[in-house]
C-alpha cells in the first residue's frame, strides 16, 4: 500500500512539474491541479492511513494511538480540495478573459489560433 501511494504520489507531483514547464496556460493549470493532488495525497499519507478505524477517541477503549485514525490531516485535505476547485475555476475565468484579449493562450503570444 505504502509502495503505489509514493509512486501515486510521484508521478502526479512528477507530471504537474513538467506541466508547469509547458508554454501553454491549460498545460499551467492542468500541472498546478496534479502538484495539488500530489500534495493532498502526502498529507493524508501522514495521517496513517488506516482503514476502518474510528477517528475520535473511545473513552471504552485504550487510549492507544494505533486504534485511531488521525482527523487532522482528513480535515486539512477536505479544505484543500475546496481550495483547489475555487482557484482551479478563477484560472480557467482568468483563462478564457486573457484568450479573448489577445487571441491566444500561449504564453509569449507569438502564436495564433483561428
Amino acid at each position: 500500500m505504502e509502495l503505489i501511494l509514493s509512486l501515486a504520489i510521484g508521478v502526479l507531483a512528477g507530471s504537474g512539474v513538467w506541466l508547469l514547464l509547458r508554454p501553454r496556460t491549460f498545460q499551467v493549470i492542468i500541472g498546478l491541479s496534479l502538484i495539488s493532488y500530489a500534495v493532498n495525497l502526502f498529507i493524508f499519507s501522514m495521517g496513517r492511513v488506516v482503514l476502518g478505524e474510528p477517528p475520535v477517541i473511545d473513552p471504552q477503549w485504550a487510549a492507544d494511538a494505533s486504534h485511531y485514525a488521525d482527523p487532522l490531516p482528513q480535515a486539512l485535505v477536505l479544505t484543500a480540495i475546496v481550495i483547489a476547485f475555487a482557484t482551479t475555476a478563477l484560472f480557467l475565468v482568468i483563462l478564457l478573459a486573457s484568450r479573448g484579449f489577445s487571441g491566444t493562450d500561449h504564453v509569449d503570444g507569438k502564436e495564433t489560433h483561428k
